[in-house]
């Protein structure tokens, strides 16, 4: 009989700065199958120390660290970006902040999870965003879109409606996070085209001024949330992915 060959476990390093929450996170991730932790860390300086000294797959943080309890996990999510593109980050909250979940998703979604400190009450949550992440997947907490999709229905029916068939497909692709130019080539249309395109859906969802990678994301979450293909507990296999 040929051995059957063991799947390496996925390395990863906490940042939290709450002894207990710590204490709590380190030994939830303790006792899950396929996880090693690595490092367990209470503020942003040691927690790049350890990124740097053990290289993990992936990094598990709060929002906010010491010492200026600011958008520390945010930054951070940017910063591995350029300098490990291959490392997964779950980004931790008291609340379902969508300016948070703009930033964390503002250079891909790919790799990226942001979930409510409150969905740790059920250890396979946090585990299940951790191998989502490692997997070169993404996860967003249910409640992030639910509050910008209340904005939306505040004023009104929902934007997305008023879109073309094009300009529908056109955001598909802005979802899955490609370039313009990659818009273009999948599209078939030259990138002036793409231009337009994506100016008239962001003036039909009313996304304002803001930076453009911000209105990117934003309209990213919209259409996820529209189509429902959000990771969240209502829509799981056996395998803890999605439907």
């Amino acid at each position: 009989m040929i051995p059957r060959r063991r799947t390496a476990a996925v390395r990863v390093v906490l940042g939290e700065d709450d002894f207990l929450d710590r204490e709590g996170i380190a030994s939830v991730l303790d006792r899950l199958e396929g996880i090693e932790l690595v490092a367990s860390c209470r503020d942003i300086a040691t927690l790049r120390a350890a990124i740097g000294r053990t290289v993990p797959d992936v990094v598990v943080t709060d929002v906010r660290l010491p010492p200026h309890y600011g958008d520390e996990g945010v930054q951070l999510a940017v910063e591995l970006r350029a300098t490990h593109p291959k490392m997964g980050l779950v980004l931790l909250s008291e609340r379902a902040d969508p300016a948070h979940a703009l930033g964390l998703f503002a250079d891909g979604s790919f790799r990226r999870a942001f979930l409510l400190k409150e969905r740790l009450r059920e250890p396979v949550e946090l585990g299940r965003a951790i191998q989502e992440v490692a997997g070169g997947g993404a996860l967003v907490d249910p409640r992030v879109v639910d509050e910008l999709l209340a904005a939306e229905r505040r004023r009104g029916s929902s934007p997305l409606a008023a879109l073309t068939p094009r300009e529908r497909d056109i955001l598909a692709l802005i979802a899955e996070g490609c370039s313009n130019s990659a818009i273009a080539d999948r599209s078939g249309i030259g990138k002036r085209g793409v231009e337009r395109h994506i100016n008239a859906i962001f003036g039909k969802l009313d996304l304002g001024e803001a930076e453009d990678v911000s209105r990117r994301v934003r309209a990213a979450l919209l259409f996820l949330g529209s189509e429902g293909r959000l990771v969240d507990d209502d829509r799981q296999d056996g395998t803890g992915r999605p439907r």
